[in-house]
C-alpha cells in the first residue's frame, strides 16, 4: 500500500508530509522515558527490522491476481506500545523510501500517515488496547490483533483513496476505486491479523513482560532480553534474506486496484510529469542504492533481493534502535536536570 508520487498533487503530498512530521514531533515529545528505557530500546530496533523484512514478502490473494504484505503497525504496537511503535514504523518507511525507492518521496508523508499514524496512534488505542485492558490472554490478544489489523488496513486503504481523489491527477471513479481497495485490503487484513495474533500470542507465552510493558507503559526491568533480541534479529535476517525470494510477483492491492480503474495512458501521463515530481525522483535515484530491493545494474539477480533484505533489516535495526536510545537518553537527562 506504499503510494507512488504519481498519485498525488504537490499540495496533498506536501500537506501530508507536514502532518506526518508533526506527528513524529509530537510522538517524540509525548513518549515517556519509561516507555523507551534501556530494556525496550533493543526490542524497538529488532521489531522494526522484522517488520521491514516482513513487508518484503508479498503473499498471493487467491482468485484475484493480486498480492499483499503485512503493514506491521499493529504488530509493532502490540510489542512496543502505540507511540514507540509509530516512531519505529516511521523509521522503516523512511528507510524504504530513501534507500530502496519503495514509495515516492513526495508520498512519504502519506505513507507514514496511512501505515503508521492510523494503526499505531488511532486503531491501537481505540480498539486494540480496550479489548485487552480487562485481561491479557491469548484469546483477547487474537481478537484484538485480527480486528485491529483489519480496521487499520481498511482505514489506511480509504485514506489512499481520499488522498488520490483529492489530488485530482487521475480521473478515478471514486465508488469503484473505494470498493476495490476496501475489498482487497480486507483479505490482506485477515492474513495480517492472523500473523500478528500468532506472533503476539507466542511472545505473550514466552516473555509476557514484553507485552505487558507495551500496554502499561512501564519499563522492562530485571529481565535479560538478549535471547529475544538475537532471535528477532535472526528472524529478520532470515525473512529478508531468504523468504523474500519466494514473494509473490503479483501486483499489490493498490496496484491491482489502480489497474482495474485506470488506463495505461493515464498512468504514463502521470509518470511523465516534471517539476517537483522530477526533483523527488532524482533525489531517490541518488539515495536508493538497492532500488526496488534489487541491484540497480542487475535487477533480475536474486542475490539483490537477499542483499536488500539483509541490509534493510540491519539499517532499520540501527536507526530504530538509535532513535529510541537517543530519545531515552535525552529525557533521562532532562529529568535529572529538573530534579536538580
Amino acid at each position: 500500500m506504499h503510494m507512488a508520487d504519481a498519485l498525488l498533487s504537490p499540495a496533498v503530498g506536501l500537506t501530508m508530509c507536514a502532518v506526518s512530521v508533526a506527528a513524529i514531533g509530537l510522538s517524540v515529545a509525548k513518549v515517556k522515558k519509561d516507555e523507551l528505557g534501556e530494556g525496550k530500546v533493543p526490542v524497538m530496533g529488532v521489531a522494526g527490522a522484522m517488520v521491514f523484512a516482513a513487508q518484503m514478502i508479498n503473499f498471493t490473494i487467491p482468485a484475484t491476481g493480486s498480492s499483499g504484505h503485512i503493514g506491521g503497525g499493529i504488530l509493532l504496537a502490540g510489542l512496543l506500545g502505540g507511540v514507540p511503535a509509530f516512531l519505529s514504523m516511521a523509521a522503516v518507511l523512511i528507510i524504504q523510501c530513501l534507500f530502496f525507492a519503495d514509495g515516492g518521496l513526495l508520498a512519504l508523508g502519506c505513507n507514514i500517515f496511512n501505515l503508521g499514524v492510523v494503526p499505531c496512534l488511532l486503531v491501537y488505542p481505540l480498539i486494540f488496547k480496550p479489548i485487552i485492558s480487562t485481561g491479557l490472554s491469548s484469546k483477547r490478544l487474537s481478537v484484538a490483533s485480527v480486528l485491529s489489523a483489519i480496521v487499520g488496513l481498511e482505514l489506511g486503504a480509504f485514506c489512499v483513496v481520499l488522498q488520490t481523489t483529492i489530488s485530482g491527477r487521475m480521473q478515478l471513479p471514486f465508488g469503484a476505486f473505494t470498493a476495490l481497495m476496501l475489498s482487497i485490503h480486507l483479505a490482506i487484513g485477515l492474513v495480517e491479523g492472523a500473523v500478528t495474533a500468532a506472533v503476539l500470542c507466542f511472545i505473550h507465552k514466552t516473555r509476557p513482560e514484553i507485552i505487558e510493558s507495551a500496554h502499561t507503559g512501564r519499563r522492562i526491568s530485571g529481565v535479560s532480553l538478549k535471547t529475544v533480541t538475537v532471535t528477532f534479529f535472526a528472524a529478520a535476517l532470515l525473512i529478508g534474506g531468504v523468504f523474500a525470494l519466494i514473494a509473490s510477483r503479483n501486483p499489490d492491492g493498490l496496484e491491482w486496484s489502480l489497474d482495474k480503474v485506470l488506463s495505461r495512458e493515464q498512468v504514463e501521463a502521470a509518470d511523465d510529469e516534471a517539476g517537483i515530481f522530477a526533483a523527488a525522483s532524482n533525489v531517490q535515484e541518488t539515495t536508493a542504492f538497492l532500488p526496488d530491493y534489487a541491484f540497480a545494474h542487475d535487477p533480475e539477480n536474486a542475490a539483490g533481493t537477499s542483499a536488500a533484505g539483509i541490509v534493510g533489516a540491519v539499517v532499520t535495526f540501527a536507526l530504530a534502535g538509535a532513535a529510541g536510545l537517543t530519545i531515552s537518553m535525552v529525557k533521562k537527562r532532562k529529568r535529572a536536570v529538573a530534579d536538580g
